[in-house]
This record gives structure tokens, C-alpha cells and sequence, in this order.
């Protein structure tokens, strides 16, 4: 019996077969780690993603994620503070609520130029708008009258300043970064005065305050204020005014900072 001939094309397909086979292997090979590296990151993130979660090297010493959050919640601070602070002085039934307001005016007016040279000067950008939590709270005073809009006001801004205190202090104690600890410098002393003025209206709920700060380490709503103040405000009034040379136009003095806000051009 004899045998056939062997054909030629079959062993062309094989080669080419071989062939391709390696070049998809090869390919795999190149995609692969890529796509393996793309899978650790997690879906949909980028470059500036991964960038958030990285301390960043500048002229001013190394800049970490909790520096970077300080800097935005000052700025966040100021976007909702000031416009409360204004509502204060229009509608505070007493002096002690007013002068409170003013205080809010003043500090988050120069802190507010300090957040935006430390920005400039390392590139970053910063909030335009208030959080939702944050025009929550305004919307709340906006609906206030009377005594209940001076309970609301010295509640909520006392609970928001206590908030950012405790921000402050674990910024200043442990940040690298020579513009964000002289940053913190100034928004210690500022957060203290507010603090203060605002327990001087003597409308604060330190109940409620005490049960927000417990319940949550951020803010989720707004303190549940009773219908009437726990302490009588009637002896609450303004401190003295006192001669400063901060240059504030109101004459009641914010304690000195470490820098003053940069030059008007």
C-alpha cells in the first residue's frame, strides 16, 4: 500500500499557528502587568487619585493628607462662618450674640486671606462653596427669628468650633510643613477666641454639644437645641473693647496671631 505524499499546506498553517500563538503570548505578557497594576489601584482611579493619598515634597517641608484636608477645612470653615457671623450681627436679640457675630466676621476675614497665600504658595486649589452639612446649618439660621435663632446660632457654631479644634491641635502637633504649622498657629488662636465669645452669649447647649461631639467625630446634623436656653442669657454681655493694633475695624481684638494676612495689592 502506498503512502500519500505529505501535504505541504498543513505544515505552513502549523508554522503560522506557532507563530501567532507566541505573539499572543508575548502580548499577554506585556498587557498583563498593566492591567494587573490598573486592578490594585481599584476601578476608575487616576493618577491625581493616587496622588491624594501620598505625602507630597515641598519648599516648606513635606505636605501629608491631613495638612492638605486643614488647609481646605479652613477655607470650608470661612465660606459658611462668615455669612453666619453676618447673620448674627442683623438678627442677635442681644449684644453678647452680635458681638459674636462680628468676632466670626473678623477672624474668618484674616484667616481667610491666610488659607489662600499658604494655597498659593504650594498649588493648591481650595472649596468654592460651602459642604451640604454646612448650608444645612445656614439654612437652619436663615429660618430662625428671636431667641430661637440665638440658641441655633451659638449652638451650631460652638459644636462647628469644637469640631475644628480638635482638627487644629492634631495638625499643629504633628505636621512638617512650615506654612501649614504657622497656618495652625493662627486658626488656635482665632478658634479659641470664637469659642469663647460664643459661650460669653450664654445661649450655648453644652448638652447638646456634648452629645454631637460623642455620638460622631464629624459632624453628620445639626444639634438638637431645646425651645429654651438650659442657662439664662441675661447675664451674658460683651467683653471690653480693648486698644489692638490688628487694624480690625471694630475694635474688639482678636488674640495676636504668628503671621498677618498678606498685603492687599
Amino acid at each position: 500500500m502506498r503512502r500519500r505524499p505529505p501535504v505541504q499546506g498543513r505544515g505552513i498553517l502549523s508554522g503560522t499557528g506557532l507563530i501567532i500563538t507566541g505573539l499572543t503570548a508575548t502580548l499577554a505578557a506585556l498587557v498583563f502587568p498593566v492591567w494587573s497594576y490598573a486592578d490594585r489601584s481599584g476601578p476608575g482611579v487616576d493618577s491625581a487619585e493616587v496622588l491624594a493619598d501620598r505625602t507630597i515634597a515641598t519648599p516648606y517641608g513635606p505636605l501629608s493628607v491631613q495638612d492638605r484636608d486643614f488647609i481646605a477645612k479652613v477655607r470650608l470653615a470661612g465660606l459658611w462662618e462668615l455669612p453666619a457671623g453676618r447673620q448674627a450681627e442683623e438678627k442677635g436679640t442681644t449684644d453678647a450674640v452680635r458681638v459674636a457675630g462680628q468676632h466670626l466676621i473678623d477672624g474668618h476675614t484674616f484667616l481667610d486671606a491666610r488659607v489662600r497665600d499658604v494655597a498659593a504658595k504650594l498649588s493648591l486649589p481650595l472649596p468654592g462653596r460651602p459642604t451640604d452639612q454646612q448650608r444645612q446649618w445656614l439654612d437652619i439660621l436663615n429660618a430662625a427669628q428671636g431667641d430661637a435663632f440665638d440658641r441655633q446660632f451659638a449652638t451650631i457654631l460652638r459644636l462647628a468650633h469644637g469640631r475644628v479644634f480638635s482638627l487644629v491641635a492634631d495638625v499643629r502637633a504633628s505636621t512638617r510643613n512650615s506654612l501649614v504649622r504657622a497656618l495652625a498657629d493662627d486658626a488656635d488662636t482665632t478658634v479659641l477666641d470664637h469659642i469663647k465669645v460664643l459661650e460669653g452669649t450664654g445661649f450655648v447647649d453644652f448638652d447638646a454639644v456634648a452629645r454631637e461631639m460623642a455620638a460622631s467625630p464629624t459632624p453628620t446634623s445639626p444639634p438638637s437645641v431645646p425651645p429654651t436656653p438650659t442657662a439664662d442669657p441675661s447675664p451674658a454681655a460683651p467683653a471690653a473693647p480693648a486698644a489692638s493694633a490688628s487694624g480690625l475695624s471694630t475694635g474688639w481684638s482678636l488674640p495676636p496671631a504668628v503671621t498677618g494676612p498678606p498685603a492687599t495689592p
